[in-house]
């Protein structure tokens, strides 16, 4: 399962799961930003939750880059996924069609000057996993770490007040789960608990 970091009116900020992070965070790290509604293209937000979103997005990269040493001197892409749903391989299998079965999102993948993996190699195009080799690609275990992502919410939160004008209203509470240390964000006034991780172990 994947932790919901952060949420507010643009939409959540993800940490991917265990064994899903595309880039190491030596190398950059990786998080993951959904809108506040779940769409197959982000054609289909309104201008209002576009807007927001976009804000979002923009402030978690910024965050990413201010807050992690990794990132001196380097950059974010912004990598538009959902594409492995339409595998004929991805339940349920057979052909699909992008409307039924695609849920878009953003990839924040930092790019750092000292990457060590060849597929993030500084100054080079990102290279990514065919479906059927993902999971032999990807980088378990190897998620940006509590206090990397604690401090990154914490940054996104004020970017978006202070730049972008979000209200108090507009930005969801945080708390930090008992067990991980990982930030969690909390719905509809609930208490502290731990993130869905570690309660379903």
């Amino acid at each position: 399962m994947s932790i919901e970091l952060f949420a507010c009116a643009g939409g959540a900020i993800y940490l991917p799961t265990r064994d899903g992070a595309l880039v190491s965070r030596e190398d950059g790290g990786n998080l993951i930003v959904f809108p506040s509604r779940r769409v197959w293209e982000r054609s289909e937000l309104t201008l209002e939750e576009l807007r927001n979103w976009s804000c979002l997005v923009a402030a978690a990269g910024a965050a990413m880059l201010k807050t992690l040493p990794q990132l001196d001197g380097g950059c974010i892409n912004y990598w538009e996924a959902g594409n492995w749903a339409l595998n004929p391989l991805a339940p349920p299998e057979g052909d699909k069609r992008a409307p039924d079965h695609r849920s878009m999102h953003l990839h924040l993948l930092g790019r750092s000057r000292t990457a060590k993996d060849p597929n993030w190699r500084w100054g080079e195009s990102p290279v990514f996993p065919r479906y059927a080799e993902r999971n032999d690609w990807l980088h378990a275990e190897d998620r940006l770490a509590p206090a990397e992502t604690s401090a990154i919410v914490n940054e996104t939160a004020r970017i978006l007040a202070d730049k972008y004008g979000f209200a108090p209203a507009d930005i969801g509470p945080v708390a930090v789960c008992p067990s991980c240390s990982y930030p969690t964000a909390l719905k509809n006034g609930a208490a502290p608990a731990p993130c869905v991780e570690c309660a379903a172990q």
